[in-house]
């Protein structure tokens, strides 16, 4: 999953138990839509991606650096970048917002389609929620 810093989910892919997240980062990154905000162009693509130690290859970036997005990614083997845990909990919340609906928490759909279907309806009911207003009592 990718998401703002909001923790907004942006896109999501899934993927079988045992496929590395690494392999994912591009397609998530290529699969983010136009979100809209500021006067002008939508945004199709992040100013900076912020990553673990797992999400760490040359290859990657590389591509990102292509893709003119700046990857906040600590080096494997380098001492821990302080403040990262902070701004790594956005994404964690995220995942935790998703297992929220039961279902989700493991898969139990055998067909991808229906999975991604129920990820998609909570993914939208995230942003419906986020995006309410509350009502003045």
């Amino acid at each position: 999953m990718i998401c703002d810093g909001r923790g907004t989910p942006l896109k999501v892919i899934t993927t079988a138990a045992n496929v590395n997240g690494i392999t994912q980062t591009l397609a998530l990154v290529d699969g983010i839509p136009p979100v809209a905000g500021r006067p002008g162009r939508p945004r199709r693509r992040p100013d900076a991606l912020l990553g673990d130690k797992g999400y760490d290859s040359k290859a990657n970036r590389l591509e990102l650096r292509k893709r003119r997005i700046l990857p906040v990614i600590p080096r494997r083997g380098a001492p821990n970048v302080q403040g990262l845990g902070k701004l790594r909990y956005v994404v964690e919340q995220t995942f935790a917002l998703l297992h929220h609906f039961k279902r989700l928490a493991v898969r139990w759909e055998r067909r991808t389609e229906r999975h991604d279907a129920f990820v998609s309806l909570a993914c939208s009911l995230i942003c419906w929620r986020r995006l309410r207003k509350p009502k003045n009592d």
